[in-house]
């Protein structure tokens, strides 16, 4: 973490400026008492937003209307229902994405055009709108309804996720917060997940556009739990302005420390993400040096960290570390086998393409660590590159092999 930024754990996404939420149990998952299934996520002033959406070619209604809405450059808020992904119910996916944006705009007060909308949950559903309307009005917003909003977009999520970092851009004080959600269907192609991120500063529309996919790019899209990507995967970014400093651009002197604290943000959130991955409770990075091209070291970063034999490797702390470079090989991104050398967890493992003796125990020993490093240093160029996974553990397939039973 930057010495210049303060990392807020107990942050949410309304800890910037300017940005209100709230959420109810309407009735679209199981009760519990703390359960929430309807949130809303309001900029109290009209800002600039910018966001990343799945590229999986079986799209979620709720996902095409929100596109579209984006276009338009008027977006400030998100309505989000869980339990159901309103996705493959045909055009009536489109009717309710729609009036629910409708309800909820009315609720807020701002204009239809201004309020997108995500949905997450099984697949093959119509939206229940009778719960939708009658929960809707029960959704009260507030600065400190970050936690309720966070909680009301989780699915198999065992806990809700949100953080956020503060700094100084012109003398102003400029926070910004995020909540994820995601568990599984989680691999490294655009969003992967639901996310949300807010800030106070003030940011010109084309940069933050640039910036969000950029970040993703490097954080969300690096990400892997089981190696399928959802329907309805989608990240938005709000810059309210609140904070009072000039609309940040590219050549602005404050972008890259902007651009640090978001980054560090997103690669927390995207690291909680994994941590609460169905059935694991282990991480682990596979981090590219050395590569010829930033492509060539995400590409082979994405190949080690989505690999269901080094997840595998990684549950039982196994150092089979051949798994480790079958997966780099095949990733699609150029090396050179007598130049690649691996460690795995500061240990070396091969050196220039050669084995070199180390001590089995004791890298088993480091293994059980909660976070399992493996380094790749290719010397081929200076790009870099990483990628998160988890481990693959039993819980994980006796839980989605009984998914909707």
């Amino acid at each position: 973490m930057d010495a210049n930024i303060d990392f807020l754990p107990d942050g949410t996404v309304t800890s910037p400026a300017g940005f209100s939420a709230g959420a109810t149990y309407s009735g679209m998952k199981s009760y519990t008492e703390d359960k929430r299934d309807l949130g809303i996520l309001l900029s109290e002033t009209p800002c600039v937003t910018a966001g990343v959406f799945t590229t999986n070619l079986i799209k979620s209604p709720s996902v095409i209307v929100s596109q579209q809405l984006m276009q338009g450059g008027k977006v400030r808020a998100v309505v989000v229902n869980s339990g159901v992904a309103n996705t493959s119910v045909g055009e009536q996916g489109f009717t309710d994405a729609q009036e629910t944006m409708l309800l909820a705009a009315e609720h807020t007060g701002i204009g239809p055009e201004e309020i997108c909308m995500c949905s997450t949950g099984l697949i093959g559903g119509e939206l229940p709108m009778a719960l939708i309307r009658s929960g809707l009005p029960n959704i009260g917003l507030s600065p400190e309804g970050g936690d309720e909003f966070a909680r009301a977009i989780l699915t198999t999520d065992r806990r809700p996720k949100s953080a956020a970092v503060r700094l100084q851009i012109e003398g102003n004080t400029v926070t910004i917060g995020g909540c994820i959600k995601g568990s599984g269907m989680i691999h490294p192609n655009m969003a992967t997940m639901l996310a949300f991120i807010t800030t106070d500063a003030a940011v010109e529309k084309d940069y933050l556009s640039a910036l969000f996919k950029e970040v993703a790019s490097e954080t969300f899209n690096m990400t892997s739990i089981d190696g399928d990507e959802s329907t309805n995967d989608t990240a938005l970014m709000f810059a309210s302005g609140r904070s009072g400093n000039r609309p940040l651009l590219a050549t602005s002197p404050e972008a890259l420390r902007f651009r640090t604290a978001l980054m560090e943000l997103c690669v927390f959130l995207s690291k909680e993400m994994l941590r609460d991955a169905e059935g694991a409770s282990k991480i682990f990075a596979a981090q590219i040096e050395g590569a010829k091209t930033k492509e060539d070291a995400r590409k082979i970063a994405r190949a080690v960290a989505s690999s269901m034999l080094v997840k595998s490797a990684v549950h039982g702390n196994d150092p089979n570390w051949g798994r480790i470079i079958a997966a780099a090989g095949r990733g699609g991104g150029y090396l050179e086998e007598s130049k690649v050398s691996l460690y795995i967890n500061g240990v070396t493992i091969m050196e220039k393409g050669q084995p070199i003796p180390f001590h089995r125990e004791s890298v088993i020993v480091l293994m059980q660590n909660p976070e399992v490093l493996f380094t790749l240093q290719l010397h081929l160029g200076d790009a870099t590159a990483t990628a998160w996974g988890c481990e693959l553990t039993e819980e994980y397939v006796t839980f989605n092999s009984a998914y909707t039973t």
